[in-house]
């Protein structure tokens, strides 16, 4: 089993980063995710008997990396679901797409909707979810043709940043549904993350590094 990266943990949540291709739940693949890891390292850390409770407060896509948090209590679970609903927890990303993005910050506003086969797309107000992100460009790396962005999410739909990107013309990186079909890893990342303890109420703030590897050494 893949060695757990905690970025914090206490009685009520604890808080990982995900590397990417980790399910963040387990599905009919039956493939390692982040719910049963991080239950099997309560287990053995604290010698805990029988079930151990956790609870999934959000999701990362399973080829995206990033900062997760979840839920040692049900309490911690609800107060974090509540907080997540009305878009307390502040999720930001770091992106590379290709091409050269023009304006240095910008804002996207779709909707969109969810097909059988799992992708998303941009569909009329009256069929589709309100969807919203505002960016910021980091870097332009002319030479590749490539964008170091970063994103906040006003919304969190299926695939969003990946769907409103690719709309316009600049696809993620590395993105084998949305983008071009180059097998490499997707240059996305959750690398910020705030929110309220859900029990102590402090304010807290999580942040890592830009991940390593195929576009992210273009703006290293």
């Amino acid at each position: 089993m893949n060695k757990l990266n905690v970025l914090y943990e206490d009685n009520h949540i604890i808080i990982v980063n995900k590397p990417c291709n980790i399910l963040s739940q387990g599905d009919y693949t039956r493939d390692l995710d982040m719910v049963t890891m991080i239950k099997q390292y309560i287990k053995e850390k604290y010698q805990k008997p029988g079930n151990v409770y956790l609870g999934l407060v959000h999701r990362l896509d399973r080829p995206v990396s990033g900062i997760m948090v979840f839920a040692r209590t049900s309490k911690a679970a609800r107060r974090l679901s509540e907080q997540m609903r009305l878009g307390q927890i502040k999720k930001t990303y770091l992106a590379v797409v290709h091409s050269i993005l023009e304006m240095d910050s910008s804002v996207f506003i779709d909707f969109l909707e969810k097909d059988k086969q799992g992708n998303s797309q941009i569909v009329s107000k009256e069929k589709g979810k309100y969807t919203e992100l505002c960016y910021k460009v980091l870097k332009r790396n002319y030479l590749k043709r490539e964008t170091l962005v970063e994103i906040n999410l006003k919304t969190g739909r299926h695939h969003q940043i990946r769907v409103q990107f690719a709309s316009r013309g600049y696809p993620l990186c590395g993105d084998q549904r949305y983008g071009r079909i180059d097998h490499t890893q997707i240059a996305l990342c959750s690398y910020k993350l705030e929110l309220v303890h859900p029990v102590t109420k402090e304010k807290m703030l999580f942040e890592i590094g830009m991940p390593r590897g195929t576009y992210w050494d273009d703006f290293q």
